[in-house]
């Protein structure tokens, strides 16, 4: 274990430090969760913003964490093209960035030290996917990771006259708090909660064990309506304990309850009846809050299930005492009435932008009319000569390692995996020049990316992926072929924020697409695009369809939409005509998108693959900065 100590940094970002936290939020939640582990793996660094910096502060220990100051200039390169937190590898190559990549890695490393430590791994949740989807996608991990830390902290700077209104994310979280619970066996604690019901059964909440009593606090005591079954179940699975034989058996007739008949289930902690690292995540950012709402004398009248999860987080084994060792008093709050349906119905607005996400998700009939419409405009898809359509790598001559027949793939899945790889690699040799940087977005097991380092080694490539599995493999690969111009990022794509020359994404799904462009002509780099899973494009924050003005003038969100749903009807199977209408299909979509990105000075090309038959998906944006 003390080999692993040294062997991974984590670089958190330090503004200053209010009250009983250090700002960002990102670092002081960072900072209680290792607490919450009591996780030494890491050898940790603060990372001022600025030079005004207290440096007596942050040399010193906080808890019983050993903290270290480094400037931004100091930090590893791969950790500089990174928004903070990070976590790095001793050799320098492999990063993991964002709150939620690095919380995640700690309770995994964690686990791995202390096999004993069950209790941490299960802050992972059902299936260990809790705040593993993208922030870009997910609306409950873009509120839990971004949404709500930014609005405590602009709550907390605001002015007095600013501060009068509760930030509408805090809302938006006290109206998650208040909708139905589904967890995966949640028809069966359906039942148990309809058969006590049934008995007008009051049973008794289970003391949180031996540790709350030490800290003071019991989860018997309390008076909030909240029913005792969903309790019972959430505060026994944290002392690995049965909910008793009373509860668990079903009388016939509870059997023969129709699902529509049951109860529904009551919210316990924030993402349903389980603690998880979502209840870390936002403890120390509603702490915060909470503590300027009372120092301000607000009246918490609209927050009465935030106030009772608050308080109820506080009885989790362990959550005193990681908020000791981080300096965080936690209050002690009175019982809430909760609120009238009318007064939830007036602070629980919904944001415009997340509303218009679920419009139009179903949509009935086929793409010809809209189509059509296209075509009175002069609007149709046009694709541009392939610029060099026998153009392939001699792939029995490079190392087995480079090829992608290297992983679990069939002979024909790698063949045509080969004749894609020909088509990406064909256009960023044409755009590459010695010295530059190209970055592999979604880049998966690295495909793309390890040919491209190994056929440009004056040229240094980024492997940004989501996936760790993914990542991990694709580093395997590169040390087998001994590569040192390649680094590895695992992140969301928003967490990278480099310079670089040219972007390359092979079949980024739906929406990253978009933000591959995006992040391109943000860096005024080149890039070369091969979407896919075009039925998976909807607007969400970030971005809104049709994107280009032309699409925009003659198109609604939801003729857009059939354009992409019916986009995804190119599989072999289907017949000739159909096939024909979805690459068309295909080709209006990534028009719109060639449009937009021509809206901002650059040059772009829509280019089917050669040859056609090597994937479904087989079109290709090709984009150079004006």
């Amino acid at each position: 274990m003390k080999d692993s100590v040294a062997e991974e940094h984590l670089y958190l970002e330090f503004s200053h430090q209010k009250s009983d936290s250090i700002f960002p939020l990102h670092t002081s939640i960072s900072l209680f969760l290792l607490s919450y582990c009591d996780c030494k793996l890491f050898k940790i660094f603060l990372v001022p913003t600025g030079e005004d910096v207290d440096h007596e502060f942050v040399t010193k220990n906080i808890g019983d964490l050993e903290v270290h100051l480094i400037s931004r200039c100091q930090l590893p390169v791969v950790v500089q093209s990174c928004c903070l937190p990070a976590l790095v590898v001793k050799d320098g190559k492999f990063c993991r960035a964002g709150l939620s990549v690095v919380l995640r890695h700690i309770i995994q490393k964690t686990y791995e030290a202390d096999p004993s430590k069950k209790d941490v791994l299960e802050l992972l949740g059902f299936k260990k996917t809790c705040l593993k989807a993208c922030a870009e996608v997910s609306q409950w991990t873009r509120l839990c990771e971004i949404s709500i830390p930014l609005a405590v902290e602009g709550f907390l700077t605001a002015s007095p006259e600013h501060c009068q209104t509760i930030p509408p994310d805090i809302l938006q979280l006290e109206r998650k708090l208040g909708e139905p619970v589904r967890v995966h066996n949640d028809d069966k604690i359906r039942r148990q909660k309809l058969q006590q019901q049934k008995a007008g059964a009051k049973a008794a909440v289970p003391v949180c064990g031996k540790e709350a009593t030490e800290e003071g606090g019991t989860v018997g005591n309390h008076q909030h309506p909240l029913p005792s079954l969903e309790l019972s179940i959430a505060f026994s699975k944290l002392h690995v304990q049965k909910v008793s034989d009373a509860v668990s058996r079903e009388a016939p007739h509870i059997r023969r309850t129709k699902t529509s008949d049951l109860p529904l289930l009551d919210h316990v902690f924030a993402e349903g009846l389980y603690f998880t690292l979502a209840d870390i995540v936002l403890l120390p950012c509603i702490h915060q809050f909470l503590v300027s709402s009372k120092n301000q004398g607000k009246n918490l009248v609209n927050l009465p299930l935030l106030s009772s999860w608050y308080r109820r987080v506080q009885e989790v084994p362990g959550v005193k005492k990681a908020a000791g060792k981080c300096n965080m008093e936690l209050l002690q709050l009175p019982e809430l009435t909760s609120a009238s349906g009318e007064q939830l119905q007036d602070f629980s607005l919904v944001p415009d932008e997340i509303e218009e996400e679920n419009e139009d998700s179903h949509f009935i009939g086929g793409p010809r009319p809209t189509m059509t419409k296209l075509m009175e405009n002069g609007i149709e898809a046009k694709f541009s000569p392939h610029p060099c359509p026998n153009w392939t790598l001699d792939w029995t001559s490079l190392p087995s390692a480079v090829s992608p027949g290297e992983g679990k793939m069939s002979r024909d899945r790698a063949l045509r995996k080969q004749q894609q790889l020909n088509n990406l690699v064909a256009a960023v040799t044409k755009l590459a020049k010695p010295g530059g940087v190209i970055v592999d977005f979604c880049s998966g097991g690295g495909h793309v990316g390890i040919v491209l380092a190994h056929l440009m080694p004056l040229c240094q490539v980024v492997l940004i992926e989501n996936k760790e599995l993914s990542l991990i493999r694709a580093k395997d690969r590169s040390d087998e072929l001994g590569l040192s111009n390649i680094c590895f990022i695992q992140a969301n794509l928003d967490y990278f924020n480099g310079t670089f020359n040219i972007g390359v994404a092979l079949h980024a799904c739906g929406v990253a697409t978009d933000m591959v462009i995006e992040h391109c002509i943000k860096a005024r780099a080149a890039f070369v695009v091969s979407p896919c899973c075009y039925g998976f494009i909807q607007n969400t924050v970030k971005f809104k369809y049709p994107q280009s003005h032309q699409f925009k003038e003659i198109l609604s969100y939801k003729e857009h939409m059939i354009l992409c749903r019916f986009a995804d009807q190119t599989a072999v199977q289907l017949p000739p005509e159909r096939r024909l209408i979805g690459k068309q299909c295909m080709g209006l979509v990534d028009l719109d998108r060639a449009q937009a990105a021509e809206e901002c000075n650059y040059s772009v090309q829509v280019i089917s693959m050669e040859p056609e038959s090597c994937s479904p998906k087989n079109n290709m944006l090709v984009g150079i900065p004006a």
